[in-house]
C-alpha cells in the first residue's frame, strides 16, 4: 500500500510526454539546467531499493548504464572534474587532501581556508563559463564554487553547511528560480552528502544503505513537487548524478603500509585508504619501488609519469613521485592509523563499483532512453549544448553524450 501511495505522488510530479512536447513548441524559450549530485550514489543502488522517483525519471527521461568517474575516485577531485570537464591531473585537485608543491601550501577538504583559496583550482568551472557569457548561475555547496576561481563566483553561492536540511536546500533552489528574469539563474549546481556517509559507515551492501537510497528517492520527490509549482517548470532540465560509487570492505583484506615500505624513505605523503601519493627523498625512489614490488600482491603502484594512460593521472606535480593503491575491496592503512569503515572509494575507475549514477529529464532530453556508460568529464560539453554556451576546451567529448538529446 505504501509503494502505491508513493507512486501516485510521483507520477504527476515528473514529466509527461505532452508537457515536454508543449515546452518544445517554442524553441526560443529560455533553457534552464539544474544539476544535483548525491555523493557516493553507486550506479546500481536503485536495483535493490524502492525508488519510484528514480524509476519515473528513467521512464520520462534518460538513464545512463553508469557514469565513469575520474581517478582517483574521491569526492573533491570528481566534483571538480564534473564542473570543469578536466581530469584531476589537469585541474589540480588531485586528492581530497594534498600538498601543492607548486604553491607551497596544503589543501584539505576539512579546512575552509583552503577550500575557498582559488589558487588551488585550475580550469574554468561551468558556472564561470555561464557568468562570462552573460548567464546567471547558482551553486549550493559544489566543490570549488566558494573559491574565487580566476577572480569569479557564480551569482548566487553559499559556504558549505552540512546542517542545512533537505527542505532548506530545496527552498534555496526554489527561491532562485522565482527571481525576476534578470536575476534568475539558468544553471544551478547543488550537492547532498548522502548516501556516501552511510555507505562508508555501514557498507554498500547494508540495509542501512538501502534505507538511505530510499530516503534520497523521497527527497527527490519533494524536490520535484516544489519544482512543478514554478511557472517556468516546462523549461527546466534536470540532471541527477554522483561523484563516485562505493566498494565493500573486509577486515581480512588489509595491507599495513609501514610493513611494506620504510617510512624514513619519504619526505611526506598525501591521501588515505585506498590511494596515497608519496614524495620520496632524493635517491630513494628505486628502493621504494623495489620494496613495493617485493610485496606486490594486491598492491598497485606507479612511478610519476608512468601511470596507465587510461587513468589520466600522475603527470601533475601535485601527485608527487609514486602513486599507490590496491585492488577493489582491499584497504591500505598505517599501523598507527587504521580505519573501521565498511565501505570506501578511490580505486581505479576501471572497477565498476566506483561508477556513479546519471539520470536526466526535461525538454532537452529524450524519453525512456538508455545511455551507454560515459566519462564524467563529458558532462561539461553536454551542459554547453543544452544551455547554448561556448565551452572552453576540456577532456570531455560531446560525441559521447549528444545521443541522449532530442534531435540527435
Amino acid at each position: 500500500m505504501k509503494k502505491l501511495l508513493i507512486l501516485l505522488l510521483i507520477i504527476p510530479v515528473l514529466f509527461s510526454c505532452d508537457e515536454v512536447n508543449k515546452s518544445m513548441e517554442n524553441e526560443k524559450e529560455q533553457a534552464y539546467l539544474i544539476i544535483l549530485s548525491l555523493d557516493g550514489f553507486r550506479w546500481d543502488y536503485t536495483e535493490n531499493a524502492n525508488t519510484p522517483t528514480f524509476d519515473s525519471l528513467a521512464k520520462q527521461g534518460v538513464r545512463a548504464e553508469s557514469l565513469k568517474p575520474s581517478f582517483p575516485t574521491k569526492t573533491f577531485p570528481n566534483h571538480y572534474s564534473i564542473a570543469t570537464g578536466l581530469y584531476p591531473d589537469h585541474h589540480g585537485i588531485v586528492l581530497n587532501r594534498f600538498y601543492a608543491t607548486d604553491l607551497g601550501k596544503n589543501y584539505s577538504i576539512s579546512k575552509r581556508e583552503t577550500i575557498i583559496d582559488g589558487d588551488f583550482y585550475g580550469g574554468t568551472p561551468m558556472w564561470n563559463v555561464a557568468e562570462s557569457q552573460g548567464m546567471k548561475s547558482a551553486t549550493l555547496f559544489w566543490v570549488g564554487a566558494s573559491a574565487d576561481v580566476n577572480g569569479m563566483h557564480s551569482s548566487h553561492w553559499s559556504l558549505y553547511d552540512e546542517e542545512l536540511s533537505k527542505s532548506g536546500r530545496i527552498d534555496s533552489i526554489s527561491k532562485w528560480l522565482n527571481y525576476e528574469d534578470n536575476e534568475r539563474p539558468q544553471l544551478i549546481m547543488w550537492y547532498y552528502h548522502e548516501p556516501d556517509a552511510t555507505g562508508h559507515h555501514f557498507g554498500p551492501n547494508s540495509q542501512e544503505r538501502i534505507n538511505m537510497v530510499e530516503e534520497m528517492d523521497a527527497f527527490l520527490n519533494d524536490f520535484f513537487i516544489e519544482m512543478r509549482k514554478l511557472p517556468i517548470f516546462d523549461n527546466l532540465n534536470f540532471i541527477i548524478t554522483s561523484d563516485h560509487g562505493m566498494a565493500q570492505l573486509s577486515p581480512e583484506k588489509v595491507i599495513i603500509l609501514d610493513e611494506v615500505v620504510d617510512t624514513s624513505d619519504f619526505k611526506f605523503w598525501d591521501g588515505s585508504n585506498p590511494v596515497i601519493n608519496f614524495k620520496v627523498k632524493d635517491g630513494r625512489i628505486d628502493k621504494v619501488l623495489n620494496d613495493l614490488e617485493l610485496n606486490k600482491g594486491h598492491l598497485l603502484f606507479w612511478e610519476r609519469n608512468k601511470i596507465p594512460e587510461e587513468l589520466h593521472y600522475g603527470h601533475n606535480i601535485r601527485t608527487h613521485d609514486i602513486t599507490v593503491t590496491v585492488d577493489s575491496g582491499w584497504s591500505i592503512y598505517w599501523s598507527w592509523k587504521q580505519g573501521n569503515s565498511l565501505g570506501t572509494h578511490g580505486y581505479p575507475n576501471t572497477c565498476k563499483d566506483m561508477h556513479a549514477i546519471f539520470y536526466a529529464a526535461g525538454p532537452a532530453f529524450k524519453n525512456d532512453y538508455i545511455q551507454q556508460t560515459f566519462n564524467n568529464v563529458d558532462i561539461y560539453p553536454l551542459v554547453g549544448e543544452i544551455l547554448d554556451l561556448k565551452m572552453p576546451d576540456s577532456d570531455g567529448e560531446i560525441e559521447n553524450t549528444k545521443g541522449m538529446l532530442k534531435g540527435n
